[in-house]
């Protein structure tokens, strides 16, 4: 038997991957996790931790590698806690992601479908309309960047190739601000210092909104850092101030002020207008939410007479696109400021046939259940938790003939579809959509139908 123990070397062979974007291997019986390895890959490999049935370890020589191997395009990838994936063709990290979703739905969604490939983007890179560094003051100066890898430590980051230049050009002249003025980044140990974050909202009009997390409810210099932002980025639409004085790991605050322009950007999604301000939700990567929710609609199978109820709705992207399908469709979200911009984008399109309620998924289901309103389709769209136990129950006590079911977690998605074909709903149809290129993160839209 093999000396298994930590900062012992042994040779492995990759043969799949964490929900992580890990590689897997095995060793005398144990699970063991390396990553930045690739599927088929053989590895010697130093073990960092050790447990009864799990290790975890790091690669230390390459012997024979994957021809899905190519060089990582960034410089930061590897201390960088954004991307897992930099280090593999594109096309194996969507053949990854099928596999996550097929492999949870068969071990904790005891389903097996014939699923067909993920939907890829188009363009792996550039595609985030939204970004929020954060800010720290370090040894080596100032830095505005990313996390690195399961820390708070702040890496200073020029250029994402995940971010739209627009976005590297703001931040670079954010910071030159910060530097020639002498503004105190935020120190979390302390709780002293003025920048905490820096957060970029671009849309594809080209316009951009900056608003800058403060903790304090002046900026210094304002006139002098919007001066500048707009010499960098002429397509800035405004600058905005988030106040955030709590001891917390949430980013924005709850007070905004608008220091120059719009405190709003307007962005277009499946033919719809939507206004967007700071706090507003909305899916990073447009293009692929397009397909998504058109994978989403043709689930419904809607015929223009349906009702259907659509929870955890955020501003009514979803809702607004079914309502042009659909009889009626009624829309309930927990955020109250949500639902304020969901009434607004319905008035801003003209869609009249659509309500919104704020209150929690469950309840809202449950009050118009026991009002009498009884969906012919539901559509779900829950946080990463996916559905509370409660939920799945009252969906079915409602009586739909269809559940879309969108999530952004394969693993609560196969939790949650087992439930409900404990309840009666059966999953038939499921498909794969990257949202989130080179990162672990893929979406699923999933069909459940009612048995007969």
């Amino acid at each position: 038997m093999a000396d298994i123990r930590k900062n012992t070397v042994h040779t492995m062979e990759i043969s799949g991957y964490t929900a992580e974007g890990m590689g897997v291997a095995r060793l005398e019986g144990r699970v063991v996790f390396v990553p930045y390895t690739i599927r088929g890959e053989r590895w010697k490999v130093r073990l960092e931790k050790v447990n009864k049935n799990v290790a975890w370890g790091r690669g230390v020589e390459l012997l024979l590698a994957s021809s899905e191997r190519v060089e990582p395009d960034c410089p930061l990838f590897g201390r960088c806690g954004g991307c897992q994936f930099r280090h593999m063709t594109y096309g194996e990290e969507v053949r990854a992601k099928g596999r996550r979703i097929s492999d949870a739905l068969e071990r904790v969604g005891h389903t097996t479908l014939d699923l067909p490939p993920v939907l890829g983007a188009e363009d792996p890179i550039r595609y985030r309309n939204k970004v929020q560094f954060p800010v720290a003051q370090g040894k080596k100066g100032l830095s505005v960047g990313y996390y690195r890898g399961r820390s708070h430590d702040v890496l200073d980051a020029p250029d994402c190739p995940l971010q739209p230049e627009a976005v590297t050009r703001l931040r670079a002249a954010f910071k030159d601000w910060m530097e020639a003025y002498n503004i105190p980044a935020y120190d979390e140990g302390t709780g002293k210092g003025l920048i905490r974050h820096l957060y970029v909202r671009t849309s594809s009009r080209g316009e951009s909104l900056v608003c800058v997390v403060a903790n304090g409810d002046k900026l210094p210099y304002g006139d002098e850092l919007a001066e500048a932002l707009r010499r960098a980025e002429p397509g800035l639409a405004g600058l905005v101030l988030s106040v955030n004085t709590r001891d917390t790991n949430v980013v924005l605050g709850d007070k905004y002020a608008a220091l120059w322009g719009r405190d709003w950007l307007e962005e277009e999604l499946c033919q719809l207008s939507f206004r967007l301000s700071v706090p507003s939700f909305f899916q990073i990567n447009r293009a692929q939410t397009e397909a998504l929710y058109g994978v989403a609609l043709d689930l419904a199978g809607l015929t223009g007479t349906e009702t259907v109820l659509d929870l955890y709705c955020g501003i009514g992207t979803i809702s607004l696109a079914l309502a042009r399908r659909a009889g009626q469709v009624i829309g309930a979200e927990i955020v109250p400021q949500a639902i304020g911009d969901a009434k607004e984008n319905a008035r801003r399109n003209g869609i009249r046939n659509v309500e919104f309620f704020c209150g929690d998924a469950g309840a809202v289901a449950q009050k118009l259940g026991a009002e009498g309103i009884r969906p012919q389709v539901i559509c779900v769209d829950p946080p990463r938790r996916g559905l509370g136990p409660e939920v799945p129950a009252i969906l079915a006590g409602m009586a739909p003939k269809r559940i879309v079911y969108v999530s952004c977690d394969p693993a609560t998605l196969a939790r949650d579809v087992d439930r409900f074909a404990q309840i009666g709903y059966r999953a038939v149809k499921a498909q794969g959509v990257d949202l989130f290129p080179r990162t672990a993160h893929v979406e699923t839209a999933c069909l459940l139908v009612r048995e007969k």
